[in-house]
């Protein structure tokens, strides 16, 4: 790791499958989840604990920021065999006068961002070179119409300067989150403190990620903090106190998907433990898809098994609710039957990289045909070849590379490093997931 906080190893070369899988795995808690859980958290009515919560740059990101707050956020044994607790001590008042760099993290520049308002002093916010891209002009908007002052330089961008006053009127407002469903829930997640409530209409012609929303108003629902929702594009919260709790984090769903895709990539089975029974992770959705695709899926004993079938199967699927899912996806897909088009995920060009672009450029390089469209990409499967897969400083196009490597000798995946975003652990769970590893945890 270097001084920006970001790796830059030398390539990474992919392992490819000698024979089918037959590997057990334990994925760490969701990262969405945990940056949800230490916001609400931070703005409870008293100290609370995280069980089982992911480790990881983002949610590090997540930590600090609100440390830099004057939130006291420590790492405590937990009484069972998983990884450390957080607990959360909330301050009497955000402190001001600082400066977050929100790293690569969308939910910290998001999620923060509201808070900002709420502190007694100035907080610059910025954000990693690679970062700055990232839309967030439409928060801007909504921020300062609920009375937050911002100093963004006419740049409708990070970085900026919220002048925190200690409160947030709030009320009404409208937002366009095409871009983002994050600016929905970074608003609906800090609601409760704003003077008077949030009545949120979306504007957009689409709002992508809906399964992320859900999650938002699942874990305010847990603290107390009821959602009404008058129309599909409309939510209403009123002022009130956010219920300090513990909560256990359920395991990360989408970072479970290039394990579960390599059983149908590599033949034999692969099983993901505590998969929970309900979610609103957009990983939830992997059982439907990847059945759809070609595997067989089965649970028992709350756990989910993958075991891959004699061929993958091409499809057309509209993605707008998991577009995180999309680079697995797309590596199960070019090494599909037939040709595949994902659509509905347009947004996924302002992620980390432009996700699109990068998935074509990728599998361009090593042979492949992909093709970007207005909203999607299209996959025609070719034979494929060794060569470089750049992750452009991005966790899902790491491991699209090393799900591609499984079925084709001598890819080399220019910065695996970068999955330590959302899962330090990735590789060491590869290699032993291709070891046989009987119960691969983290």
């Amino acid at each position: 790791m270097t001084a920006d906080g970001y790796s830059h190893a030398t390539d990474w070369a992919a392992p490819t499958a000698r024979e089918p899988l037959r590997a057990t795995l334990t994925v760490p808690g969701s990262k969405s989840l945990t940056n949800r859980e230490l916001i609400l958290a931070a703005l409870a009515d008293g100290p609370g604990r995280l069980r089982a919560p992911l480790r990881s740059d983002d949610s590090d990101r997540m930590a600090e920021a609100l440390r830099t707050f004057g939130v006291d956020v420590a790492t405590e044994p937990s009484e069972g065999e998983s990884d450390d607790d957080i607990v959360v001590v909330p301050p009497d008042a955000f402190r001001g006068g600082v400066t977050i760099d929100c790293g690569q993290a969308g939910t910290v520049m998001r999620f923060i961002a509201p808070l900002a308002g709420l502190a007694d002093g100035d907080v610059v916010l910025t954000a990693h070179d690679t970062a700055l891209h990232r839309p967030m002009g439409e928060l801007i908007k909504a921020l300062r119409d609920l009375g937050v002052d911002i100093d963004d330089g006419g740049h409708w961008a990070l970085p900026f300067t919220v002048r925190g006053h200690g409160q947030i009127r709030g009320g009404a407002v409208q937002i366009d989150a095409s871009a983002s469903s994050q600016f929905v829930s970074g608003l609906l997640l800090a609601a409760p403190r704003f003077d008077v409530g949030l009545h949120l209409v979306h504007t957009g012609e689409r709002l992508p990620s809906l399964p992320h929303i859900d999650m938002t108003i699942e874990a305010l629902s847990r603290r107390g903090v009821h959602v009404e929702r008058p129309a599909p594009n409309e939510w209403v919260v009123a002022a009130g106190p956010v219920r300090a709790k513990d909560i256990a984090v359920e395991p990360d769903l989408s970072n479970a998907a290039p394990f579960l895709a390599a059983a149908m990539v590599a033949g034999g089975a692969v099983t993901v433990t505590d998969w929970p029974a309900h979610s609103t992770q957009p990983g939830a959705m992997l059982s439907d898809i990847l059945t759809v695709m070609g595997a067989r899926v089965s649970r028992r004993g709350g756990a989910l098994t993958v075991t891959g079938g004699d061929r993958i199967v091409g499809v057309d699927l509209d993605l707008s609710a998991a577009g995180e899912l999309t680079p697995t996806l797309v590596g199960l897909a070019a090494l599909a039957d037939s040709p595949s088009t994902f659509h509905g995920i347009g947004h996924i060009r302002r992620h980390e990289t432009d996700r699109i672009a990068a998935l074509v450029q990728g599998l361009r390089g090593l042979g492949g045909e992909a093709h970007g469209l207005a909203d999607g990409i299209r996959i025609v499967p070719r034979p494929l070849h060794g060569g470089l897969w750049r992750a452009h400083h991005d966790h899902r196009m790491a491991t699209t590379g090393a799900l591609i490597g499984l079925a084709v000798a001598d890819v080399r995946v220019d910065d695996i490093g970068a999955t330590a975003k959302t899962l330090p652990q990735f590789t060491t769970l590869w290699e032993r997931m291709i070891d046989g590893a009987s119960d691969a945890a983290a």
